[in-house]
């Protein structure tokens, strides 16, 4: 199944990062604002007629349209519309339009009906579900194949259906890449230079921990709201993998970027389950296939801009460092541990399949 998939994403993610090529906007990100051109992303799928009844799907996220989960949530859309005949149709809200990661899985688990689908990062329902976080330890994962291989195996699923309970069932795994650190005052070598640093996160307490292990002073913000702080000097530092910081202009209120890969982003492709209900098993079919399609079309496309992207982000000013990792993993090994009471078994579990690669 997935070297299937693998050869049918390769065709579109050619076209697709040809398509892209020279098309990058080098105005400020406008997470969280709406525009008239900005109401939902621009369909460029063949219009398919929706039936009287169709099933509508809105789905959310927080990053803007460059992103590759907004391009891959339009591979899912074109797949799902025209294999469903339009009995489903799929309405894409990028930047926050919807609601910040939090305020979406929220949403979700209050069954608000403001959003049916997003797409964030798994350790962000962590809030909800406290085991989420078991894919988020730092430095867990040796590479982008490790990292999948563990994201779509045995333990994050049985971390993944406790969500089902709180109306979050999960279909597939996007990726969102190693998160780096960046910041506006000097470059980041080693722990030592991150110490008391004030560095925006997601409210995410796996994410919080790590950057406390490494001596800086954690603060959660919307990721909205980003960019105008990190402008302001409000923040000093920041932590993103690389085409999120490149794709949402973070080079331009930023000077040094640390390749730390302190922790990895996998995201959750996740529908709620009161729609997941109202549909068939048929359309389930359809949908299901489909976000694991667009999943794999996203991670090709992560990979490969990740190392592209930085080099272009040195050619646009940025100060690249690439430090040993090695005492960034010692001061956050302590952070797995100072979990245990959350993770419980889970936390063994990851351990044997560590101790087995």
């Amino acid at each position: 199944m997935r070297k299937t998939l693998s050869v049918l994403v390769s065709t579109m993610l050619a076209v697709s990062m040809l398509a892209g090529c020279g098309s990058k906007s080098t105005s400020t990100p406008t997470e969280g604002t709406t525009t008239a051109a900005a109401a939902k992303t621009e369909d460029t799928t063949a219009a398919v007629t929706p039936s009287a009844d169709a099933i509508t799907l809105k789905l959310g996220f927080s990053t803007n349209e460059e992103d590759p989960r907004a391009k891959a949530s339009q591979e899912f859309k074109k797949e799902v519309e025209e294999k469903s005949g339009g009995s489903i149709v799929v309405e894409i809200y990028p930047a926050g339009q919807l609601g910040g990661d939090a305020a979406l899985i929220e949403a979700m688990a209050l069954d608000s009906g403001t959003v049916d689908v997003i797409i964030t990062d798994a350790s962000n329902f962590a809030t909800y579900e406290p085991k989420m976080g078991i894919s988020a330890l730092p430095f867990q994962f040796e590479g982008f194949e490790d990292a999948w291989e563990f994201m779509d195996g045995e333990i994050e699923k049985e971390a993944e259906d406790l969500l089902i309970e709180q109306n979050m069932r999960v279909l597939a795994h996007y990726d969102n890449g190693f998160r780096c650190v960046t910041n506006s005052k000097k470059e980041i070598g080693a722990p030592a230079d991150m110490a008391n640093m004030l560095i925006r996160t997601p409210e995410n307490p796996v994410i919080m921990a790590t950057m406390k292990a490494l001596g800086a002073n954690p603060q959660p913000l919307a990721f909205s709201e980003l960019y105008q702080a990190l402008q302001q000097g409000t923040y000093d530092a920041q932590e993103n993998p690389i085409p999120v910081i490149y794709n949402n202009n973070l080079y331009e209120v930023q000077k040094y970027l640390s390749v730390t890969n302190h922790i990895y982003s996998g995201m959750c492709f996740t529908i709620t389950e009161s729609t997941w209900n109202k549909m068939s098993a048929e359309q389930q079919a359809i949908v299901d296939a489909a976000a694991k399609s667009s999943a794999e079309f996203n991670r090709q496309m992560n990979k490969q801009q990740t190392e592209e992207m930085l080099s272009t982000l040195k050619e646009k000013g940025m100060i690249i460092t690439e430090p040993d990792l090695a005492p960034f993993a010692e001061a956050t090994a302590g952070v797995a541990n100072d979990m245990k009471a959350t993770y419980g078994d889970l936390l063994d579990k990851v351990n044997e399949w560590k101790a087995s690669r």
